[in-house]
């Protein structure tokens, strides 16, 4: 059956100018935000669950006799971090509050764990795991929560007592208690997670609004450090050496970096099929986390990446949102802490895969292989939809929508009221 008209449309169909503004429209409606965060979470969970099993395949059937010893272990995390998110996503903001400075403690004490030895367990050249018997956790991510919080929490006690305006009160004790948690960063040799710890401390300055000359000298500071950082590592030396000469030894510093362009320029426009890549069969290290974009775009093709960069795009504009319509300075600071660490950790990793940043180490959060970062970074994902509640007509939208499949659910068992 054909579509009756509107009256007095004439049938017309609408124009492409009518489209756009329907478009933009659908972008001002107040749960844009909830569902924006929410979708490209779970597509990313769904696409990062499976290239973990396809990219690992190989090797743990050569490892353990079974396909899916590293894809049942990520559905193991990701069961445990899904509730968690759901869980913060129902927290008010005084929890989140309140969960500051024990998470900073708790990433602090496990930070110090790793450089006790026999709990440290190092890897390519970096310490960043504490051995608790059946499990390894890699304290640095939980640090990254910490950071958010605690800046957040710390920033919007200030500036309520209106103590912003001169620079020792916006510096102190923010900037040490970063410097603590990079401190002990660095000394697990762990570089790609202190660029991300300092990219949250440079966002919550320029969200709090630090006077233009001081964030630009903070930001030299920053790059100083990190330029002291390379040079005092050989290592870093030759994976920077070897991005600036991408011709370079093919065989040894540039061997990943080399391997993983290949992977990429043989998937073409669509890619060569879920599981038909080639660069897992030993030619490419750490597929299953951090060159696991590779992967996606050998198999995916390019229409694969620009659909995962067209997720974290997205994902980068709801936290933005969420941080530009809140009214509570602590809400907007932390949402937009959690959008830095969780899009610009991206950015470094997808830069590194495609050549374009020199190689840090740090996973694709939500698609690569890895307890320790998917946990934390569900319950910031959880954070950032609690507030997108807070936004202006969201609790009255959600109120009309009516309860969640998961309320339903528990009041059918009885367990929730209806």
């Amino acid at each position: 059956m054909s579509a009756v008209p509107a009256e007095g449309d004439g049938g017309r169909r609408p124009g492409p100018r009518e489209q756009v503004v329907a478009a933009i429209g659908l972008l001002d409606r107040p749960l844009t935000s909830y569902y924006l965060v929410l979708g490209c979470t779970v597509m990313l969970l769904a696409l990062g669950l499976t290239m973990v099993l396809s990219a690992s395949s190989v090797a743990q059937i050569q490892a353990t006799g079974s396909a899916f010893t590293l894809f049942q272990k990520q559905a193991l995390w990701m069961a445990i971090g899904l509730p968690g998110m759901w869980v913060a996503s129902r927290l008010p903001v005084r929890t989140f509050r309140a969960l500051a400075y024990p998470i900073l403690l708790l990433s602090i004490v496990f930070l110090a764990l790793v450089l006790v030895p026999g709990l440290g367990r190092s890897a390519l050249g970096a310490t960043r795991w504490v051995d608790l018997g059946p499990v390894q956790i890699q304290p640095s991510e939980l640090a990254k929560l910490a950071l958010v919080l605690w800046g957040a929490d710390l920033l919007a006690r200030k500036e309520r007592l209106g103590q912003l305006t001169e620079w020792r009160p916006l510096l102190v004790p923010l900037m040490p208690g970063a410097g603590i948690l990079v401190l002990m960063v660095m000394m697990g040799s762990d570089l790609g997670t202190t660029l991300v710890l300092l990219t949250i401390f440079l966002g919550l300055l320029w969200v709090v609004g630090a006077p233009g000359r001081l964030f630009v000298g903070i930001a030299g500071l920053v790059c100083l450090l990190v330029s002291i950082l390379i040079v005092v590592e050989p290592y870093r030396m030759q994976r920077l050496t070897g991005f600036l000469d991408p011709s370079g030894n093919q065989l040894t510093t540039n061997y990943q970096s080399t391997q993983g362009l290949y992977a990429l320029a043989s998937g073409g426009l669509f890619g060569t099929g879920l599981g038909e890549g080639r660069a897992k069969w030993d030619y490419l290290p750490e597929v299953e986390t951090d060159f696991i974009f590779a992967i996606i775009g050998e198999e995916f093709g390019l229409v694969g990446t620009l659909v995962v960069l067209s997720l974290f795009g997205l994902l980068a504009y709801a936290g933005l949102r969420i941080a530009r319509r809140v009214k509570d300075p602590f809400t907007r600071l932390a949402a937009a802490g959690a959008t830095a660490w969780l899009v610009v950790q991206a950015i470094v990793n997808i830069g590194a895969v495609i050549g374009v940043l020199p190689i840090t180490g740090i996973p694709l959060p939500l698609v690569s292989y890895g307890g320790s970062s998917l946990i934390p970074s569900l319950f910031a994902l959880g954070m950032l939809l609690a507030f997108a509640k807070r936004e202006p007509g969201a609790r009255q939208a959600l109120s009309a929508r009516g309860p969640g499949p998961v309320v339903r659910a528990l009041s059918w068992l009885g367990l929730a009221r209806r």
